[in-house]
């Protein structure tokens, strides 16, 4: 019943609205205005019936904004007036976009919200109010029974906001929404974190999202990512985003959550009873939450003009990689048989290294000397990863992976997809290509070799046993792969 009276009201407020620009401005006037809310709360004007609905109502309302949930920032953020832990609602239109919230953007709510955008101040007030309870997304995206629906009506929402660049640049400046963003988008990924697989497990103290949960396979990240890249698009955005330490680290700690992800384990004895249908969900989070940011930024760093930002993010990728490598202990340019059993197609960090390196050589002018790790054991340590993606791409197609069932051909599949491979294969060829050519050729086929199980093949020895069929596929995998290097 409440809310069909709800509904009701809505739609006689987009009546209301539509019956013109005079009262439309009557409308936007009152939704703004600080002394029409503060007139509605008073319970002095109004008879003593009415002033106990108020009362009531006011109650309700207080007990709403109590319960709804909170983010928790890092402590260096909690200064941030978007992140502040209690909601204060100031004017209608406040109250307006905390209900939206609550009750996960009703269509007619949000139309009617949207359809006064012509008017600029409105629009103004309507994004810094969305922006102050940006961080409040998350948790209701979580909560939701539909977040698919409600993804959709965010951004339906957001993207009319954030689409106007002065009115981004302004959000940024004064309301910190870069951080707002990422601290949300980081939030919500730090609650379903598990420990990394790669190599020894007892070593490895690196986190990642767990891909099997909620919150991946229903895509509930996706309106955060979106708006990120939205105003990544605006360039004077982007030059906020690269000029700012701060944000570049917190953005690279939220790419190590993707590193290593959905860790493959080769089954040997008997076929996988259970396929896990987790590994689009790892795919889509790499494309939309690393990949579409990664090329929103490349966009604007056109000539060198920018070399500087472009050095600095390499710099920071590099550094964060080699956190990483400590993180998962690994210390020397060698996968062991044992660890060969296991595997993962990604590895963002490298390929936003990859990239940028890739757009500062070919674009501003720079040199690889100039932009490539200073210190020579990191390079072969970067190589081994994104060169046992291709070994494991080869193995998926030569069939040793076969008891894994359908699920890792998929994987292998889309790696290569039109819609994938520009990010990811791509990526990784450029980067092993820059290995192949800044260390000694012996080292670099030796890995090769080794990694693609091929080291009888190529000796002048008779081979000392028979080779299983899958061997002859992972040799021709093995020269496909120099060839295409």
């Amino acid at each position: 019943m409440a809310a069909h009276l709800c509904e009701e009201f809505t739609n006689m407020l987009i009546d209301l609205n539509n019956m013109g620009e005079i009262m439309r401005k009557v409308m936007t006037r009152a939704l703004i205005s600080k002394e029409v809310y503060k007139q509605f709360n008073d319970v002095n004007y109004l008879t003593s019936r009415h002033a106990q609905v108020l009362k009531e109502n006011r109650e309700k309302y207080e007990d709403a904004v109590n319960r709804f949930p909170r983010p928790e920032p890092p402590d260096d953020y909690k200064h941030l007036p978007a992140l502040g832990e209690k909601l204060v609602h100031s004017t209608l239109l406040e109250e307006f976009i905390f209900w939206t919230f609550k009750y996960e953007f009703p269509q007619n709510l949000v139309c009617f919200l949207l359809n006064m955008l012509p008017d600029q101040d409105y629009k103004e007030h309507l994004t810094r109010t969305f922006v102050m309870h940006y961080s409040r997304i998350p948790s209701v995206l979580e909560m939701s029974k539909d977040p698919d629906t409600l993804s959709n009506r965010v951004v339906h929402m957001s993207v009319q906001l954030f689409s106007n660049e002065s009115l981004a640049l302004k959000m940024v400046k004064e309301l910190s929404l870069l951080h707002v963003m990422i601290i949300s988008l980081k939030l919500m990924m730090s609650k379903i974190l598990i420990q990394n697989t790669l190599h020894d497990p007892s070593k490895n103290f690196h986190f990642v999202i767990d891909c099997t949960r909620q919150v991946m396979k229903d895509h509930c990240y996706w309106p955060l990512v979106s708006d990120f890249n939205n105003v990544l698009s605006h360039e004077s955005v982007a030059l906020v985003f690269l000029r700012d330490d701060n944000l570049i680290d917190m953005w690279f700690q939220f790419l190590s959550m993707l590193q290593g992800m959905n860790v493959n384990v080769r089954e040997t004895a008997s076929h996988v009873e259970f396929e896990p249908n987790s590994y689009y969900a790892a795919f889509s989070c790499e494309l939309e939450a690393s990949a579409y940011p990664m090329w929103s930024i490349i966009s604007h760093l056109k000539d060198g003009k920018h070399a500087d930002l472009a050095k600095k993010i390499i710099t920071y990728c590099v550094n964060m990689l080699h956190e990483w490598l400590e993180a998962i202990y690994f210390q020397q340019p060698k996968i062991s048989q044992e660890e060969m059993l296991q595997a993962s197609f990604h590895f963002p960090l490298h390929r936003y290294l990859s990239a940028f390196v890739c757009q500062a050589v070919t674009k501003m002018g720079m040199s690889l000397s100039e932009v490539l790790p200073t210190r020579s054991y990191i390079l072969p340590l970067l190589m081994m990863h994104p060169l046992r993606v291709q070994s494991f791409f080869y193995e998926i197609l030569a069939g040793i992976w076969v008891r894994n069932g359908l699920q890792i051909k998929g994987q292998a599949m889309t790696y290569i997809q039109a819609n994938f491979c520009n990010s990811m294969a791509d990526m990784d060829l450029f980067f092993l290509q820059i290995c192949a050519t800044n260390m000694p050729q012996c080292f670099f086929l030796h890995n090769t070799i080794e990694m693609f199980g091929v080291t009888q093949w190529l000796e002048t020895a008779p081979l000392k046993q028979t080779q299983k069929m899958e061997q002859t596929s992972m040799l021709e995998g093995f020269l496909t792969f120099l060839a295409t290097l």
